[in-house]
C-alpha cells in the first residue's frame, strides 16, 4: 500500500492539517491552495484549518535557539568566535536576504503559477528551456521547489521538465541568486549558469531516457494550442484594477510566507557555518576539502549527508570556499545537495517512479564533479 504523502503541496514543508486531499503546514498555505484551485474554504471540523500557534512555527523556534546560542557565545569567551562569525555573515548577506524575500513576495503576488504549468507539458526540447527559465520565477528553497515540481507533474508537466525545473530553481531563483552574489561576488554567476547548464543537459537526457522507455512515462495532456502567454498578460493587465493597499498586503503576505519557509533554514546554515569556522581547524579544510580529487569526494559525501535547504547551504559553501579557496568544492557542495538529497530522491521515487529517482544522481553527479574539478583548476 502506498504511503500517503504529508508534504504541503504549496511550500513543501511537512503538513499536519488535512484538507482537500492534502496535508498543509499552515492556514496560509491552505488558503493559497484553495485560491489557486478555485475551491471553497474547507467547511467541516475535520477539514477546518486553524492557524498554527506561533510557538510551534519553525521560524520562531529556530530564531529563539539562535538567539540563545548567540547570547551564550557572546558572554562565554570560548564561544566568542561563533558569535563573531555569525555577525560577519549577517553583515554580508542581510540586504540580500531582505531584497530576495521582497522580490519573492512580488513574484508570488503578480506571476501566475499557471504560466509555469502551461509550458512544461509538451514533449519538446524547448520544454526543458521553458522549465529552466520559468523556474527563475519560483522563489522557494529546494524543499519547497520539490513540492511545487511534484504538483506540476500532477498537472501534466513532463518528467524531463520536472527534473530540469527541480535542478535549476533552487539556484536560479531571485532569492538565492542575490544571496550567492552577496557571498561570492561575480563568481556567483558561474554557480548560477552552471546550475542552469546541468539542469538543461539532465532534462534533455531524461527526454532520451523517456523515449527509450528507460524511465516512467509522462502524463499525457491536451494543450490549448491557441493559448498565448502574451495575450493572457494583456488580458490580465486590462482587467487589473490598481489597489495600492491590496497589492502591498499581497506582496507582504507572499514575503512573510516565503520568510517562514526559508529564513529558518538560513539561520541553521549560518549557525553551522559559524561553528565550522570557530572550531574546525583550518588544516582540516585544507587537507580533506581542498582543491583536490579527495577534497571533491569528501565535499560530495558531506553534501549528500547534510540535509540543509538551498538557502542554508549557501553559508556552508561560502565557508568551504573561504577556508580552502576551492571554488569547485563550494559548487559541488551546493549542487550535490540538491542532486543527491535523500528526501528529494525519496519523493521522486514515491510520486513519479523509482527509475526517475535512480537516474537523478547517476546523471547529475558526474556533471557536478567535472565542473567542480574544472572550477578548481581555472578559478
Amino acid at each position: 500500500m502506498k504511503k500517503e504523502s504529508k508534504i504541503d503541496p504549496i511550500c513543501g514543508m511537512q503538513g499536519t492539517h488535512y484538507a482537500h486531499g492534502h496535508y498543509f503546514c499552515s492556514h496560509s498555505c491552505l488558503r493559497k491552495y484553495e485560491k489557486q484551485h478555485n475551491l471553497a474554504h474547507a467547511p467541516c471540523p475535520t477539514c477546518a484549518i486553524k492557524p498554527t500557534k506561533w510557538y510551534k512555527e519553525r521560524l520562531y523556534i529556530v530564531t529563539l535557539i539562535t538567539a540563545i546560542i548567540l547570547m551564550v557565545s557572546y558572554f562565554i569567551p570560548f564561544f566568542n568566535p561563533v558569535f563573531n562569525a555569525f555577525i560577519e555573515y549577517t553583515k554580508i548577506i542581510w540586504w540580500a536576504i531582505l531584497l530576495g524575500l521582497i522580490l519573492g513576495g512580488i513574484i508570488d503576488r503578480f506571476i501566475p503559477r499557471e504560466y509555469i504549468a502551461k509550458y512544461l507539458a509538451a514533449h519538446k526540447k524547448t520544454t526543458i528551456f521553458n522549465a529552466v527559465i520559468l523556474g527563475f520565477f519560483m522563489s522557494a528553497c529546494s524543499h519547497g521547489i520539490l513540492a511545487i515540481a511534484i504538483e506540476l507533474h500532477k498537472k501534466g508537466a513532463s518528467i524531463p521538465a520536472v527534473i530540469a525545473f527541480l535542478l535549476a530553481s533552487p539556484w536560479a531563483n531571485f532569492t538565492i541568486t542575490i544571496m550567492l552574489i552577496a557571498f561570492f561576488g561575480i563568481k556567483a554567476l558561474f554557480l548560477i549558469i552552471s546550475a542552469i547548464i546541468i539542469a538543461i543537459i539532465t532534462g534533455l537526457i531524461y527526454q532520451i531516457l523517456e523515449n527509450k522507455g528507460m524511465i516512467e512515462k509522462s502524463i499525457s495532456v491536451k494543450l490549448e494550442k491557441k493559448f498565448s502567454m502574451l495575450a493572457d498578460m494583456k488580458k490580465r493587465w486590462t482587467a487589473y484594477k490598481f489597489n495600492f493597499e491590496k497589492d502591498i498586503k499581497g506582496v507582504l503576505s507572499g514575503t512573510w510566507s516565503l520568510t517562514k519557509m526559508v529564513l529558518w533554514w538560513i539561520l541553521i546554515g549560518m549557525l553551522l557555518a559559524s561553528f565550522a569556522r570557530a572550531f574546525v581547524p583550518h588544516d582540516f579544510f585544507m587537507k580533506y576539502m581542498g582543491a583536490t580529487i579527495l577534497g571533491l569526494v569528501v565535499t560530495l559525501v558531506l553534501a549528500t549527508i547534510i540535509e540543509v535547504c538551498s538557502e542554508g547551504s549557501s553559508p556552508l559553501a561560502f565557508e568551504i570556499f573561504k577556508q580552502t579557496a576551492a571554488f569547485g568544492n563550494a559548487f559541488v557542495f551546493l549542487m550535490a545537495g540538491v542532486a543527491t538529497d535523500y528526501t528529494e530522491i525519496g519523493l521522486l521515487w514515491t510520486n513519479i517512479g523509482k527509475k526517475t529517482a535512480i537516474w537523478l544522481p547517476i546523471i547529475t553527479v558526474p556533471q557536478i564533479v567535472l565542473l567542480g574539478y574544472l572550477f578548481n583548476i581555472l578559478l
